[in-house]
């Protein structure tokens, strides 16, 4: 099983040091991957309920510094070199597609192939509202997107025509290094599980209490979209136990990702060296 770092780019590692001392000394201990979460914009006073806790509000200040993904990983794949880039999630429904390929496709160039990108519909209504992008055809627009991503990517010459997106013999270059870039869905819900299974390289149920009801789910459409259900990496975290990581192992869970192991970036490597010997190579 690999190991990520979830919630990589906010806190002190909002700071371009930090980052970088966060990015090597997650390499440094065997760490396969840092994941990044984003807001373009946060509504003062939003009322959307935040699905990831208990009281509906995401963690931290409404204006606590939420680095824009794609920028925070690029700078901190510069300063690494095997270290996999993960958003975790972005919320593709409120990008342009023909630029956020080309945006993922120079990314994975220059970082020698090692961009994922975790998609999500969003969730805060009122941050949709204040950028001008519909709510309501957020989830179609998502599988859409994924399609025109793909057609972007990996046809040399590429055409697409869809529900929302229509191109005819465009080029975009670069292209990704491996010729695509993984897209891994994330998300809780039966909707996100069947997408997974429908378009993703990977699914992120980000808390594992869910994979009993998801997982039958998300192979199911999987399996009537003529995919291979095996293939689709399955992420997900919190704080592991050795017993609990080998029940997620016999379940198909490939990656578990935690929250940084300390919010000081001079102690970070002292406690993912603490977590490799716990936890890394065991499974």
């Amino acid at each position: 099983m690999d190991f990520g770092i979830i919630f990589a780019n906010v806190g002190p590692y909002v700071d371009p040091e930090a980052a970088v001392v966060m990015g090597q000394a997650a390499e440094a201990n065997g760490f396969e991957s840092l994941w990044t979460v984003e807001h373009p914009i946060v509504p003062k006073g939003y009322v959307s309920e935040y699905p990831y806790s208990r009281d509906g509000r995401m963690p931290g200040d409404e204006k606590a510094p939420v680095p824009d993904p794609l920028a925070w990983l690029t700078w901190v794949g510069a300063h690494t070199t095997t270290l996999k880039l993960a958003t975790g999630i972005l919320i593709l429904p409120q990008r342009n597609p023909g630029i956020l390929a080309k945006e993922c496709a120079t990314i994975d160039m220059l970082t020698g192939g090692r961009l994922i990108l975790g998609i999500g519909v969003g969730w805060l209504h009122e941050e949709f509202d204040a950028l001008g992008v519909s709510w309501d055809d957020r989830a179609a627009r998502t599988d859409d997107d994924v399609a025109a991503l793909r057609a972007l990517w990996e046809q040399e010459t590429s055409s697409y025509r869809g529900t929302h997106n229509e191109f005819t013999d465009v080029y975009s270059f670069p292209k990704p290094t491996n010729g695509t870039i993984p897209i891994v869905v994330g998300g809780h819900s039966k909707p996100a599980a069947r997408r997974a299974g429908r378009l993703g390289n990977g699914f992120f149920p980000a808390d594992p209490r869910h994979l009993p009801e998801l997982l039958p789910v998300m192979r199911a459409a999987a399996v009537e979209a003529g995919r291979d259900p095996d293939a689709i990496e399955i992420t997900t975290g919190g704080m592991p136990t050795l017993d609990g990581l080998k029940e997620l192992a016999d379940m198909g869970v490939t990656r578990f990702v935690v929250p940084p192991l300390s919010y000081d970036p001079s102690k970070l490597h002292e406690a993912f060296e603490k977590f490799a010997e716990q936890f890394i190579g065991k499974l």
